[in-house]
């Protein structure tokens, strides 16, 4: 923690010294980062709450280096939380070789190629968080269990860009990359890496209709119960997942829509620390093996570039059928002061057949800025 910002330090430094006295690598790195301070009232019963909360910060370093390969490193923080144990993290470290636009590879940690929510900036998402099914199918608070991963992994990813159209414009990208499949900052259990992937086609400009896979495991060294009887070893659960997205961004619009669905058992408990119960706990939750969900959003401008009205449509089912379906109902402004500067405000209808009171509110406030 304390080298990260020596280095930080560092790199302001040297981009502040001389230019002929500096390495030309030097120039080129770059320290950004943002935070995200919130609002939150829930009218959930017997979770009622109230509160500011502070949500997220990041720091990043990146640059280049040999004109061809990019890095990256980036830690999180978050306030509030129930173990600060968690935080602070690095969620992101890696560097990827850029010579060719067709032709990238990229190594380290870093977000999983899987739907086209997942890797956006959490500022410039829209919303008071990712949706549900993003949150619990692409790596966020995954439904397999493992520990809050930020929708990243461990690995190495192929990706690219071509086929040009007469204007110059690339129609087709893909990307597809293998990965341990524990979450970030965890070595590989099972030894059976994940593999993930997609393609999309940009017919015309603004448009991205795409296809996601995801094929794997999530595992664990530890105890459980079957048939009656204490187990004790490694326990692999298989994932299967796809997903069809589509987006359309143009005049300061966006419309964007995703369904994923989910086949593979998760632990009964979220891991939160390797050196509590929850890392070892090998039982199975009783969601059984289906999940899926959908979602569908809209940001319209009302003063271009500057207020926003936004609406989505959020449901997620945690297991088979719709007997725990929860579905969200979400409306809000979003105000931009500056390029660096943004309010978020919504107000969620829950529905969520889980709870014995299945109906309650959420409003919802955001400050965030980014430097």
């Amino acid at each position: 923690m304390k080298k990260f910002f020596l280095l930080a330090a560092t790199a302001c430094c040297f981009l502040n010294a001389d230019a002929q006295t500096t390495p030309k690598w030097i120039n080129n790195v770059k320290l950004s980062g943002y935070g995200i301070t919130q609002y939150q009232y829930t009218s959930r019963k017997d979770a009622k709450a109230n509160s500011f909360n502070l949500r997220m910060a990041r720091i990043s370093l990146d640059g280049k280096v040999l004109n061809d390969w990019y890095w990256k490193a980036q830690i999180q923080f978050n306030g509030n939380t129930s173990t600060l144990g968690a935080s602070p993290r690095v969620v992101d470290l890696f560097a990827e070789w850029q010579k060719y636009d067709f032709f990238r590879v990229k190594v380290g940690q870093f977000k999983n190629p899987f739907t086209f929510e997942n890797p956006m900036h959490p500022v410039k998402q829209g919303f008071m968080g990712y949706a549900q099914v993003v949150t619990k199918l692409a790596g966020f608070n995954d439904r397999a269990g493992a520990h809050p991963s930020n929708g990243r992994d461990i690995g190495v990813q192929f990706q690219g860009d071509f086929l040009k159209n007469s204007k110059g414009r690339n129609l087709l990208h893909y990307q597809i990359g293998v990965f341990n499949g524990q979450g970030i900052n965890m070595k590989d259990v099972d030894q059976q890496k994940n593999i993930i992937g997609g393609i999309w086609v940009m017919p015309v400009e603004g448009l991205r209709l795409g296809w996601f896979g995801w094929r794997g495991s999530y595992a664990r060294k530890g105890t459980w119960t079957e048939n009656d009887k204490k187990v004790e070893g490694l326990r692999k659960l298989q994932q299967r997942r796809y997903a069809f997205s589509a987006e359309y961004v143009a005049n300061d619009w966006t419309f964007r829509s995703e369904y994923i669905h989910s086949t593979g058992y998760g632990f009964e408990k979220t891991m939160t620390n390797t050196n509590d119960a929850t890392a070892t706990n090998c039982n199975l939750s009783k969601n059984g093996d289906q999940a899926q969900g959908v979602y569908a959003l809209m940001i319209a401008p009302v003063i271009k570039n500057k207020l926003y009205a936004k609406a989505r449509y959020d449901m997620y089912q945690p297991s088979k059928g719709a007997e725990k379906q929860c579905t969200q109902y979400e409306i809000g402004l979003n105000y931009k002061f500056n390029k660096n500067i943004q309010l978020t405000t919504e107000y969620a209808y829950i529905h969520d057949k889980a709870l014995p009171e299945p109906n309650y509110s959420v409003i919802d406030a955001q400050l965030s800025f980014q430097f």
